[in-house]
């Protein structure tokens, strides 16, 4: 057997400084991490973006990712979403007495590999441990730090009537991936979780447009929640058509199978923008090159009509109301 996990790894001892030292900084060491302080000191001027979030996903592995890229494609996204290039992140730990080095070693080098794609550094962090049964095996805490350049005020409640509603690809994925791998169900059609960092995605968008007005990664709640919340924030109405929404197979015969909506699954790796006509054809060029939107499209509309709600025209010519969810339809997703 492995190694494991004790108290004593989180206790301050010459354990918790081996642990740091030989399991978790190796695979993500920087200049500034390596000062090793309580906090980092970082050199940045201009605006700025700030975010946090907690991942306290199960399974910690699921198809597709594992909860450390989760923290760090998470953490990145929220800050591309606000037009801000991400630059650094810290990574928090919350381990479970008797958790498996190797697999804590395995989610490390996912941190790693998500942060190098993205292009950010992890530049500080803390771990604790806690006993056994108190935090199923892993949660982990990040807060990032982007830089907003230019003039960008990319908002929520910017969105206008006229503004194209754009998807970057298929919804549902990474809740369906991770509801699979909790229940073991398995079909001929894997869904495989859309877990990435689009801050690439989005710099490659604002390059090809100075007219994004809202930008959202549509995680819990799914692709319904983001655009009940544009529609507040800005006191306008949106209309989408059902046929333009891409939808994996595989999520859909999940869906039908356990009852659910694809719009009200989170997702991990998409974006939902709002654009102003003129400019929707070279932002889809500019997405439809980057890997994560090849299935880029426009969905809907806003307008000045039905104030702070969303409506879908359906497959069949009906129209329903696409409301806020009620509650958690899939616990521990993100």
């Amino acid at each position: 057997m492995g190694e494991k996990i004790l108290l004593a790894h989180g206790s301050g001892s010459r354990l918790s400084h081996d642990l740091i030292s030989k399991v978790l900084t190796p695979a993500i060491m920087n200049p500034v991490l390596a000062r090793m302080d309580d906090s980092a000191v970082l050199d940045i001027s201009g605006r700025l973006a700030f975010t946090t979030d907690s991942y306290v996903v199960n399974p910690i592995f699921f198809p597709g990712g594992d909860i450390g890229r989760l923290a760090v494609c998470g953490t990145v996204n929220d800050l591309s979403m606000s037009g801000a290039r991400p630059l650094y992140l810290s990574l928090a730990l919350i381990i479970e007495e008797g958790m498996d080095i190797d697999d804590l070693r395995r989610i490390i080098e996912s941190v790693r590999e998500a942060a190098d794609e993205a292009g950010v550094q992890i530049v500080t962090g803390d771990t604790k441990v806690v006993d056994r049964g108190k935090a199923d095996r892993l949660f982990i805490n990040t807060a990032g730090i982007g830089l907003i350049e230019g003039g960008a005020d990319i908002s929520g409640s910017n969105a206008r009537p006229g503004d194209k509603i754009i998807l970057s690809g298929g919804i549902g994925e990474h809740g369906m991936a991770v509801m699979s791998q909790r229940e073991g169900l398995h079909f001929s059609l894997p869904v495989v979780s859309d877990c990435a960092p689009l801050n690439h995605l989005v710099a490659a968008m604002m390059a090809a447009s100075s007219n994004i007005h809202s930008l959202r990664d549509p995680t819990r709640g799914g692709m319904a929640c983001t655009l009940n919340e544009f529609a507040k924030q800005s006191d306008v109405g949106i209309v989408i058509e059902e046929d333009k929404i891409p939808v994996h197979d595989g999520v859909r015969g999940f869906c039908e199978l356990l009852g659910l909506d694809p719009l009200y699954i989170a997702n991990e790796g998409k974006l939902v923008a709002a654009v102003v006509e003129d400019d929707v054809a070279a932002v889809l060029t500019a997405m439809r090159k980057n890997k994560y939107a090849r299935q880029a499209a426009v969905i809907g509309e806003v307008t000045a009509e039905h104030r702070g709600r969303v409506v879908m025209k359906t497959r069949i010519g009906a129209s329903r109301i696409v409301d806020m969810p009620v509650g958690e339809i899939l616990p521990r997703i993100c």
